[in-house]
């Protein structure tokens, strides 16, 4: 396509390699990061407290326990969180990247909870350990992206 005087052509996804110099503070990061964390473990109590009240048979599954799920979610947000610097060294732009990059890390997050199920896991059971992902995903972007904002480049 032809361009107008005085507009740019942008690389998908904005990748223009700030290599640095468009990265969130260090100090933001890391309160982001934890903020992420207690957020999502949050989250995934009350859907594991929700999961046998919503579907009863599903009482006592052994994933629904707190040291089950609080240690798998620490060490996916904590993956998310160093993420979300690593993003910015390639984009000026880079919360429409993550934001991308969840999304698809959430669905493969997705696997080992379909293979289990696959395996003859209860599918109730299985569905809220996949509301739990979606769940880890919705509090880790946001907080990432507003608690640590990306640097405008000077």
């Amino acid at each position: 396509p032809v361009m107008s005087a005085g507009s740019t052509r942008t690389a998908p996804f904005g990748l223009d390699l700030p290599m640095g110099r468009a990265q969130p503070s260090a100090v933001r990061t890391v309160i982001a990061i934890v903020v992420a964390v207690v957020g999502s473990i949050a989250a995934c109590a009350v859907l594991a407290a929700l999961g046998p009240i919503v579907f009863p048979r599903t009482v006592g599954y052994e994933h629904y326990a707190f040291a089950d799920y609080a240690k798998l979610t620490t060490i996916g947000v904590i993956g998310a969180g160093i993420g979300w610097p690593i993003v910015t060294l390639f984009s000026t732009r880079a919360a429409r990247l993550y934001l991308w990059l969840a999304i698809i890390v959430t669905v493969v997050s997705f696997a080992p909870d379909l293979w289990i199920w696959w395996k003859g896991q209860d599918g109730q059971a299985v569905f809220v350990l996949i509301v739990m992902h979606v769940a880890v995903a919705a509090v880790t972007y946001p907080a990432m992206v507003l608690i640590a904002p990306q640097r405008r480049r000077a």
